[in-house]
């Protein structure tokens, strides 16, 4: 059963194309404007690698395990090799899916997976490198009436996310094979409860794994199981109302993604394998 599983998934990364997101959303084709290299293997800590976010002081990154895993983050160099383990105090894996960075270097970590869209335990970790204390927002969805809701709306799980100007932007995994939207919330930064505010929605075939924006705040990326959707970013206003390039990156289960400059991204996978990706 479990292969089978795995067939399943590959045959689906494979035939994962742009086609439908250039016809029904305007994306332009974009592979060939860019590299798509290979550059290390994850140590066996980070075995199954599903967020990212930069760790200017060293010039490394920060990523982590995904459900169940041990509440750490952990340094890695472009090479792939452990540098340091940063235990995250008072915090717990329930189903860690993303990371997102402020500029001053704080780290937001998301406990924000809901596969089954029955959580009502959402939270955010707050964490800043060298200080002993994490504090936590929590949240909901006020659109979500059901615990799970309906198969046709099965829109309520996310796995990525990304910080800008005191706020941090959903993006949910589009479970519903008939009501495929992805929806864009944004959250303010700070501890406490707060309701999510439902901003914008696209049709995408393909389902949502991570986020992230660049350093000048000009244009988002969205990560999905085959593909890297790329948004241009207009008046600092986060929507889907700019889309450009479509990337093909079929290179298995990928679930992390992470700008390293304005237009290069760096990307890993639950094989443990960690790509740069390149604009020519």
């Amino acid at each position: 059963m479990v292969k089978l599983v795995y067939v399943w998934f590959a045959l689906k990364v494979a035939l994962c194309s742009c086609q439908s997101d250039k016809r029904e959303n305007g994306f332009q084709k974009a592979r060939s404007d860019y590299k798509v290299s290979k550059i290390g293997t994850l140590p066996q800590v980070a075995n199954e690698s599903s967020g990212l976010a930069w760790n200017e002081r060293n010039k490394t990154f920060w990523t982590h395990n995904d459900s169940g895993g041990k509440p750490e983050l952990y340094e890695i160099d472009y090479q792939g090799n452990l540098r340091s383990t940063w235990v995250i105090p008072s915090a717990q894996n329930v189903d860690w899916e993303d990371l997102a960075q402020a500029p001053d270097g704080t780290v937001y970590i998301g406990d924000i997976g809901n596969n089954a869209n029955k959580r009502k335990d959402l939270a955010i970790y707050i964490a800043r490198p060298g200080e002993p204390v994490t504090s936590k927002i929590t949240f909901d969805y006020p659109d979500q009436k059901a615990f799970p809701p309906a198969p046709d709306e099965l829109n309520f799980d996310c796995e990525a996310f990304f910080y800008q100007k005191n706020n941090l932007f959903l993006f949910s995994k589009n479970r519903s094979k008939t009501n495929p939207y992805v929806k864009l919330y944004q959250l303010p930064a700070r501890p406490g409860h707060h309701s999510a505010m439902l901003l914008d929605s696209i049709s995408i075939n393909s389902q949502v794994t991570s986020a992230d924006i660049n350093p000048s705040g000009t244009r988002f990326a969205l990560l999905t199981y085959g593909k890297i959707l790329i948004f241009d970013i207009t008046d600092g206003v986060i929507n889907f109302k700019k889309p450009t390039d479509c990337i093909k990156v079929a290179k298995k289960q990928m679930e992390a993604i992470l700008f390293v400059n304005e237009q290069d991204l760096l990307m890993t996978n639950e094989q443990q394998q960690l790509f740069l990706i390149t604009h020519r």
